[in-house]
């Protein structure tokens, strides 16, 4: 039986976790935030005081990562279970998630992980490089974006709303040199797959998304 995929990829920021989350739940398929494992993994890292250049010490403890998804209203994510939601959007967490994300020997290991959640009746698969690298003959694509600016006032909203100090000027540089970072790393760079359609939510609700989301899929399938 061939299951299938629906992987929507794009930059931090442009609401791909809702989106995914939202329509899985819609469509009762599993799902897979393939942004969460880097970021648990950045967050063993970080727990360990890992030299983010010794690549053989975070191959290793990649290696031995021990996750559990729990996807309900929320996802919940736990690391050696422990629950380690509320860390994964740390700008920490970001920041090395991002830099040990463009090491290959690190993206081999955690690929197969990846993989291993395409099952029956079907899987949305949110993350950088779902429909290039590790679902390329995934029935639907799709890019989701936004500009920086307006990725970076969704990001400072919520963490004025946590409670959190922020910086606007500041989260906005952040995403853009992460964006950098991910379009240019030589390792599945971010970027759209020729057969993905493109979608840009800066002027657009969430819901609107992913109603033009669920359309795909129903045309697609």
């Amino acid at each position: 039986m061939n299951v299938p995929v629906l992987t929507i990829d794009g930059p931090s920021g442009a609401g791909k976790g809702t989106v995914s989350r939202s329509v899985a739940k819609k469509l009762a398929w599993h799902y897979l935030d393939s942004g969460s494992i880097y970021r648990s993994l950045a967050i063993a890292v970080l727990d360990e005081s890992v030299d983010l250049q010794d690549i053989d010490k975070i191959v290793a403890i990649a290696k031995n990562l021990n996750l559990e998804f729990e996807c309900g209203d929320e996802l919940i994510v736990k690391l050696n279970k422990v629950d380690i939601t509320a860390r994964l959007p740390s700008e920490a967490t970001g920041n090395t998630a991002s830099i040990i994300a463009a090491y290959p020997e690190v993206r081999a290991v955690l690929l197969q992980k990846q993989k291993d959640f395409q099952q029956a009746p079907g899987l949305v698969a949110d993350g950088r490089d779902m429909g290039t690298v590790v679902f390329p003959s995934a029935e639907t694509k799709v890019f989701l974006t936004a500009s920086a600016e307006e990725r970076a006032s969704r990001r400072y909203k919520q963490l004025k709303e946590k409670g959190i100090n922020a910086n606007l000027v500041r989260i906005t540089k952040e995403i853009e040199a992460r964006d950098r970072r991910d379009q240019q790393r030589e390792t599945a760079p971010l970027k759209a797959s020729d057969d993905a359609f493109y979608i840009d939510s800066s002027n657009l609700s969430i819901d609107q998304v992913i109603e033009e989301v669920m359309n795909l899929v129903h045309n697609e399938s």
